[in-house]
């Protein structure tokens, strides 16, 4: 079965082009970085302390979620039956994912969870380490990559755009240290596969880089 990863840092715009390379190809999504963010808004929901690496592996292994893109083509994520996009795209939700995803009992939670996604007719995995740990045998492997700088921009007008709070220069420092934290954790980190095609965004537009993933995607599989 056709496998496509895109791994890539915060706000490098992969789970948009994700969205959209599925919604073009009629394949199956897997946002594994929405299934982080649920594991820490759900935690959130729930206090306790945010180091409770045991409470938050319990709430990984029962996640009951659904993915999906309303008429508009944006994202639609269901938790328990209720539409959480908007809740868990915030900037403190975000932060405790990254938290959760640096803890090896989470992470191996997830695994079983994001591998079930991969049904006919194929699959988008977007990511830090799909290409790396969770579909290692993918046939087509992208990371998409922007500067620091456009990364927080584009997220300080996606922020803005949804008619949440943002503050860009706290948004850089808050991108610098979420790569930083994600490219030296002991567990799977952020880093590109061997045999990924490195696709730098900083100058592309959204319909660009999506253009530039087709064009691979023909490539890698042919009778598509």
């Amino acid at each position: 079965m056709p496998i496509i990863t895109i791994d890539g840092p915060s706000g490098s715009g992969k789970g948009t082009v994700a969205r959209r390379v599925a919604e073009r190809l009629g394949w199956h999504l897997l946002d594994s970085g929405a299934l982080y963010r649920l594991v820490a808004y759900t935690g959130q929901s729930q206090g306790g302390a945010p180091t409770d690496e045991p409470r938050f592996a319990r709430i990984a292994a029962n996640l009951d979620v659904r993915f999906g893109t309303d008429v508009r083509g944006g994202e639609q994520i269901w938790l328990d039956g209720r539409e959480v996009s908007r809740a868990i795209r915030t900037e403190q939700a975000g932060e405790g994912a990254s938290q959760v995803a640096a803890m090896p009992s989470v992470r191996a939670a997830l695994v079983d969870r994001q591998l079930a996604f991969a049904t006919p007719p194929g699959l988008v995995a977007d990511g830090r380490d799909m290409g790396t740990v969770i579909f290692p045998a993918a046939e087509l492997k992208i990371f998409l990559t922007a500067s620091a700088e456009e990364r927080a921009r584009r997220r300080y007008k996606q922020l803005k755009d949804k008619g949440l709070s943002a503050n860009l220069a706290a948004l850089s420092q808050e991108i610098a240290e979420r790569d930083r934290r994600d490219m030296n954790r002991a567990v799977a980190p952020l880093k590109p596969a061997d045999d990924a095609v490195i696709v730098d965004s900083t100058s592309m537009t959204i319909d660009e880089v999506v253009a530039r993933v087709l064009e691979l995607t023909a490539a890698a599989f042919p009778a598509k």
